[in-house]
């Protein structure tokens, strides 16, 4: 049952021309150099220090590695972060 489930999403997202991170409930994320990053489509934040950032995922955890690391920002299911991002990492 669950392949049907992620066939219809699939043929959902071609044939209402849907992104399929919608569809997928997949993270979004936009980095801009080294320096920020914008996450959408978190459950929440389970650790936070100016070293190491680590998401809740529909499906794993996403951790984010740097330094000085700073939330600006953090909503329902979007944070923004900033300081100097070495690593990103999702794991399932």
């Amino acid at each position: 049952m669950r392949r049907f489930g992620q066939k219809l999403r699939k043929w959902t997202a071609e044939v209402l021309d849907l992104p399929q991170d919608v569809v997928f409930d997949l993270p979004r994320m936009t980095m801009i150099g080294d320096r920020q990053l914008y996450i959408e489509n978190h459950r929440g934040v389970l650790h936070f220090s100016p070293e190491k950032l680590r998401l809740a995922l529909p499906s794993g955890e996403l951790e984010v590695l740097g330094q000085e690391l700073v939330i600006r920002g953090i909503w329902t299911e979007e944070v923004f972060i900033e300081g100097i991002i070495v690593q990103v990492q999702i794991n399932g």
